[in-house]
């Protein structure tokens, strides 16, 4: 490897987009019948994808390979299922299991040495029911659900690498990522940024797609502005509080 490969590009940030989280449908009665643990009600998938779909696939995401510059992910579920921590060292990076709860799963990510990047940590909470419009989890009766489909909850990130070494760069640039369609042309997907959307997490194939970056954006810049105003607010509390603590120390030291 030549030295200067090893030199970082100062200023410069290139990103990955990526989905994570899951995929439930729920079992029949046949095939409860002959797990182990019949009380499981649920067969689900958590996986880490690239946020583009493949053409005509049935799949969330998934229309790149991300193993070009990860490693490893390693899926960390509930301590109740055998081995809870699982690594997977190739694509596809997910675990499939069967269960009745929900639960936070902590996935995380490790990349290949040449990128010289510390693993990034994410947080999803696995879904096997539907949302109502108020947010909280509908659980309807199993023939029911069936008929429905799976439910999916899906979160859209970006890797974002900043000043990267010169060969992972070539690596990366190399790989350019599918784009993301335009408009929609499936089912929005449903993640924990929507809880009321009813339509999305029942039924059909949701895609990501180049308006919903721009949404997830808006819906961004909201939060800080909002996070900003409180920030604001409690400042000005503090510096009104602090010069009542003036004036009562003024009058002590009169007192005395």
């Amino acid at each position: 490897m030549a030295s200067g490969d090893r030199v970082r590009v100062r200023g410069l940030s290139i990103f990955r987009p990526i989905i994570y989280g899951n995929t439930a449908t729920v079992l029949t009665q046949k095939e409860r019948e002959t797990l182990p643990s019949p009380d499981h009600t649920h067969r689900w998938t958590v996986a880490v994808r690239s946020a583009a779909s493949a053409p005509d696939s049935e799949q969330v995401g998934g229309a790149d390979d991300l193993s070009y510059f990860v490693k490893r992910v390693t899926f960390k579920l509930h301590d109740t299922y055998t081995n809870p921590t699982r690594n997977i060292d190739k694509p596809p990076f997910e675990v499939s299991e069967t269960g009745w709860g929900e639960f936070e799963i902590q996935i995380r990510i490790a990349f290949i040495s040449e990128s010289g990047e510390k693993p990034m940590l994410l947080y999803h909470h696995l879904k096997l029911h539907p949302w109502t419009a108020s947010g909280d989890p509908e659980i309807p009766p199993l023939d029911v659900a069936i008929k429905q489909g799976p439910v999916h909850s899906w979160q859209y990130d970006e890797i974002v690498f900043n000043d990267p070494y010169q060969n992972f760069l070539n690596l990366l640039t190399s790989h350019p990522p599918t784009p993301l369609p335009k408009i929609k042309k499936r089912p929005v997907p449903f993640h924990l940024a929507h809880p009321a959307s009813l339509e999305a997490s029942k039924g059909g194939v949701p895609e990501f797609n180049v308006s919903m970056e721009k949404e997830e954006a808006e819906r961004m810049e909201e939060a800080r502005k909002k996070v900003i105003a409180e920030q604001d607010k409690w400042r000005a509390k503090l510096i009104e509080k602090e010069k009542e603590l003036e004036k009562m120390k003024k009058v002590l030291e009169q007192l005395s």
